[in-house]
């Protein structure tokens, strides 16, 4: 290949081309076999962005897709990642000219006090070139997950699914403020709407006193980001310091898996949240895979000893 690469917001015709390059990328870099089966029949590249096609950038070398950089706008939160690149063409500089375009593209959404990733702890290149944006490591990252139980129960509370629209608006509203709690403008409801759009899972709603108090975004088959006969929790909170009330959200997520028929449930989250690190152990989960997250500004942002939320970011 000769030419130089150009970065470009992502289309819908760029999918697959990123689609496959992600999946190599990331195939390659856990030392597959076939690289290409990475997550099986799980979606990264697509799901996120038909969530937000402005938050995606694409790679394009000589007419041809290349690699890709997604983000996840969380209000004044921005995940950034991953960023990926074909195999054969590591080394060129096409990872940072992706950065350069992300982090142009972040500067422009003033709303954003934040800014976030997951990266792997073994891997050195890749947190030199996060810490050459600003970046500093912070927690581990566990991500966690376990049997589910086959016996299914009915999960206490109700899901947004089931909610009629004016019902629905209420209930991003009262999820804002559950997010908002831990983290000043922390805004789930770009997602919690794609996962309704998609029809990639569904929103959790547990119910105390009459109001909700914790939600749980939940993925579950083939073309969701869990992939067949899985659930992942990709964001679940409650208020900071509320113990009991995360528990009765992780049980509640565990009964909707078995009532969907997943195998396992993945919920991971950061070891700077303590209370939620340790509640996750003591019922059975364990870390698959373990990532660090890293920080723009250095700050713990919503990682505190009392804040309970559930997400890994990947």
């Amino acid at each position: 290949m000769n030419g130089s690469v150009r970065i470009r917001p992502m289309s819908q015709a760029d999918l697959e081309a990123a689609d496959r390059a992600h999946r190599l990328a990331f195939g390659t870099f856990f030392g597959l076999t076939d690289p290409a089966k990475f997550r099986g029949d799980a979606e990264v590249v697509r799901t996120r962005w038909r969530t937000d096609p402005t938050a995606c950038l694409a790679a394009e070398l000589d007419g041809k897709v290349i690699g890709s950089a997604l983000g996840m706008d969380w209000g004044s939160v921005f995940v950034l990642g991953p960023v990926t690149v074909l195999p054969e063409l590591w080394g060129r500089g096409a990872a940072r000219q992706l950065m350069d375009g992300l982090m142009a593209l972040i500067a422009a959404r003033p709303a954003t006090t934040l800014t976030a990733l997951f990266t792997h702890p073994q891997s050195t290149k890749h947190i030199r070139l996060y810490e050459s944006y600003g970046f500093m490591p912070q927690g581990l990252i566990g991500v966690f997950s376990k049997p589910v139980d086959a016996t299914p129960a009915p999960a206490p509370g109700t899901s947004y699914s089931h909610l009629t629209a004016a019902e629905q608006e209420r209930a991003l509203a009262e999820c804002r403020a559950i997010a908002a709690a831990s983290y000043p403008g922390l805004d789930l409801t770009r997602e919690i709407r794609a996962v309704a759009a998609q029809r990639l899972g569904d929103t959790l709603l547990l119910i105390e006193g009459g109001a909700i108090g914790g939600f749980a975004i939940c993925h579950t088959g083939a073309g969701s980001e869990a992939g067949s006969a899985r659930c992942f929790v990709k964001f679940a909170a409650v208020r900071p310091g509320a113990s009991a009330a995360f528990t009765r959200l992780i049980e509640a997520c565990e009964m909707w898996a078995a009532s969907v028929g997943a195998g396992r449930l993945i919920a991971g989250t950061n070891s700077g949240r303590r209370a939620a690190y340790k509640m996750l152990q003591a019922r059975g989960y364990r870390a698959d895979l373990n990532g660090l997250a890293m920080h723009r500004p250095d700050a713990p942002g919503y990682d505190r000893p009392d804040t309970f939320v559930i997400d890994d970011w990947r």
